[in-house]
Parts: C-alpha cells; sequence; structure tokens
C-alpha cells in the first residue's frame, strides 16, 4: 500500500498580523465583474460539528462572529435562505448603519438587500416580523404548484415568484439563481439553514463556504451545517483562516 502522507508538509498557524479596522472588508470582497450569481455560504458550527445549539444558530455566536455576519450582509446583492430557518431564527429584514447604506450607494447596490427564500409550500405567516420590520419586501421563490395560493396570501407583503423547474412541486435551486440574476443580484448570500445549504451543495451551485468554528461542544443531536438525502464531492481550497480573541476561528473556503 502506498503511503499517500509523504511529501506532506504541516503549518502551525500562529498570530502573524492583526487585522487593521477597514480592513476585514478585503478578506469577504466577492469577486469583481461578475456576470452570473456567486454563491457564499455563512454558516457556524460547534466544535463537535453541531449547526445549533437548542435548536437555534444564534447560541453558537459570539461579537467577532455577529461582526463577520454583519459585513457579509453589508457587501451582498441578496440574502437567500430557507423558510425553515426564517421560522425558527425569527428573523426580520435586513437592518443596516448609515454609512453602509451609503457606502453600498457608491458601489451601485441598493441601500438595503432583499430576503430571497427558497420554499416548495411558501408557508409563511403573513403576520411575522419577517414581513413587518423590512424595509425591503422579501421574495418567495417558490414551486409553480404553489405560486397561486402564496401570491393570495403574501401578494401584499412579498413578491412571489415560480421557481420551479420540471417538477411543479419543488422549487429548481438553479432557476432560483437565474430569477436572482436576471433582477442583477449576483452577490449571494445564503445563511442556511442546513436543508438549502446541502441542496446548493448537492447541485454544485455553492461558491464558496464562510464557516465559523466555536470553540463549543454542544453534544446531543444537533444537526450538521448542511443536511439532505443527496451526496457530494466537491474539492474545495482554503482563502483565509482567522481567529479572535475568543477562540473563534473563521474559515473561508473557495471552490477549487
Amino acid at each position: 500500500m502506498s503511503d499517500d502522507t509523504a511529501g506532506t508538509d504541516l503549518t502551525v498557524l500562529g498570530n502573524v498580523e492583526k487585522i487593521a479596522d477597514g480592513q476585514l472588508a478585503d478578506y469577504y470582497a466577492y469577486p469583481d465583474d461578475l456576470q452570473r450569481c456567486w454563491v457564499r455560504g455563512n454558516m457556524i458550527s460547534s466544535l463537535d460539528g453541531g449547526a445549533t445549539e437548542d435548536g437555534k444558530s444564534g447560541g453558537l455566536g459570539s461579537p467577532g462572529d455577529r461582526a463577520v455576519f454583519n459585513l457579509m450582509r453589508h457587501t451582498a446583492d441578496v440574502i437567500l435562505m430557507g423558510a425553515a430557518t426564517v421560522r425558527i431564527e425569527n428573523y426580520s429584514g435586513v437592518q443596516l448603519s448609515p454609512a453602509q447604506r451609503q457606502e453600498r450607494q457608491r458601489r451601485g447596490q441598493a441601500e438595503v438587500p432583499p430576503i430571497a427564500v427558497i420554499t416548495a409550500s411558501a408557508e409563511l405567516d403573513h403576520d411575522a416580523k419577517f414581513f413587518t420590520r423590512t424595509e425591503t419586501p422579501p421574495l418567495i421563490l417558490t414551486a409553480a404548484k404553489t405560486v397561486a395560493d402564496a401570491r393570495h396570501r403574501l401578494g401584499a407583503v412579498a413578491e412571489v415568484l415560480d421557481a420551479s423547474g420540471a417538477d411543479p412541486t419543488r422549487v429548481d435551486p438553479g432557476v432560483a439563481l437565474r430569477i436572482l440574476a436576471e433582477r442583477k443580484l449576483f452577490r449571494v448570500l445564503t445563511e442556511g439553514g442546513p436543508s438549502l445549504l446541502s441542496l446548493l451543495i448537492e447541485n454544485d451551485l455553492l461558491d464558496e463556504l464562510c464557516l465559523t468554528v466555536a470553540p463549543i461542544l454542544v453534544g446531543g443531536v444537533a444537526r450538521r451545517i448542511a443536511t439532505g438525502p443527496g451526496q457530494a464531492h466537491t474539492r474545495m481550497r482554503p482563502a483565509h483562516l482567522l481567529t479572535d480573541d475568543e477562540g473563534y476561528l473563521y474559515t473561508r473556503y473557495v471552490r477549487g
């Protein structure tokens, strides 16, 4: 049996340099001159691989994680997520500071990025703060079979769009991204949850993954960051590895 470890070089990662104020955005810049959707996933995991604590991802976070989370929202054209995440995390619309809004305008972006939800059922509460606490109406990317009913229920608070492919009962993620691309929403940030991230991975649509590793053990039956019926084997390459005073790791991997 050949020894495939021969010639492997290991590197000790140390405190090489501090990131200066305002420099963090450079580490999370999207590619220039995009002509298609570039899909970035942003997830958090415990040390033992759990994506949630007590069913929610927020319990794993920290001030540093929230800073990176907010920065990625600030740079995105659109936030893409699954309906279960909207319901469980009790999402509202994106909140940005006046300075962030001005910077987005200078980049040619809308002041506030919309949230787009992939959901075959469109079973969302009309009165949830996702619809009532937002400046930009969400985009509901749903199945053809559901569109008419969803527009009747949600049309006053959201834009409901048919994102089906050949199967009218399912959302085709490729079609969903084409809809976003037609609107020049190329810088896509997905915050999951695990089912949506798995769907994007299975369909070879994820360009990069930004994974925060929390120095926390959760045990139990917490889900992984991507869980679904399909399998994939997508090679990624490391773009950066950052850390903070609390021991959180901030990784960025780009499709290899």
